[in-house]
């Protein structure tokens, strides 16, 4: 681990100099503090947290050169292209003024578990909750925990956050990254993902825009999101299930 450290800390240092940046302008860009950057630069082992944040603000996509080894069961769950799919959303819903939380947890006897990223509208009390994959490599697993999570999540973290009445809409969206792998097993089980979600994203689309459902029914859909589209402006951040067939992959390995 601490050979990778010290190699991620060389490609963050290298690229910040080849933008002429000093270590306070990457600092404040990655919103982190000086020790953090310095210590990455100098090879220290850093937070999964604090690489993501450096490689996205300098650019680099953490496909991904900025992978440490894993070298123990501890790192399981280090995933940086995970990390940066829940950056980018809670950047953009924090931006819209929705309460967000990540890695939230729930429990309903023996159903327990984390969902990825919620967003709430206290005053509406309105939910949304995201669940971020990089793929499916155990379809039937991912189809029980969501399912779980879409019964039981919102009752439990109304109780827990002290919404009386409970959540008036529920807004659940399974967000898959535009990758080649993650179409390809969509586009194998494309009717369990449409069973488990069978709505359109307009409930989504209207989260992302920053007008959420005030009512209405409990929504389950799918969209593939690309958490960095790059400088091109028009080109579109998601599309919903109905483009599965049509969507060229944006991402390989």
């Amino acid at each position: 681990m601490a050979r990778a450290a010290v190699a991620l800390g060389r490609e963050v240092r290298d690229e910040r100099l080849r933008r002429g940046w000093r270590l306070i302008d990457l600092a404040q860009r990655a919103d982190v503090s000086m020790s953090t950057a310095h210590g990455v630069e100098a090879g220290a082992i850093s937070s999964l947290d604090g690489y993501v944040r450096l490689a996205l603000a300098l650019g680099l996509t953490p496909r991904f050169t900025l992978l440490p080894e894993r070298t123990s069961r501890t790192l399981r769950d280090a995933d940086p292209v995970h990390a940066a799919m829940g950056e980018v959303e809670a950047a953009h819903l924090r931006g819209l003024g929705y309460e967000v939380r990540l890695d939230e947890p729930y429990q309903h006897y023996q159903f327990a578990g984390r969902a990825d990223l919620v967003a709430i509208h206290r005053e509406q009390r309105t939910l949304l909750h995201l669940e971020n994959r990089t793929g499916f490599p155990d379809v039937q697993s991912f189809v029980g925990a969501y399912n779980g999570k879409r019964a039981y999540l919102g009752p439990d973290l109304a109780g827990r956050l002290g919404i009386t009445g409970g959540f008036r809409s529920e807004t659940h969206v399974v967000v898959a990254l535009w990758s080649a792998e993650a179409l390809h097993t969509m586009r194998l089980r494309e009717q369990t993902f449409r069973a488990i979600c069978p709505d359109p994203p307009d409930s989504f689309a209207a989260w992302w825009a920053g007008s959420p459902p005030a009512d209405g029914p409990l929504t389950s859909s799918l969209v593939i999101i690309d958490p960095l589209p790059g400088q091109r402006s028009t080109r579109r951040r998601w599309v919903g299930l109905d483009q599965l067939r049509s969507a060229g992959p944006r991402y390989r390995g």
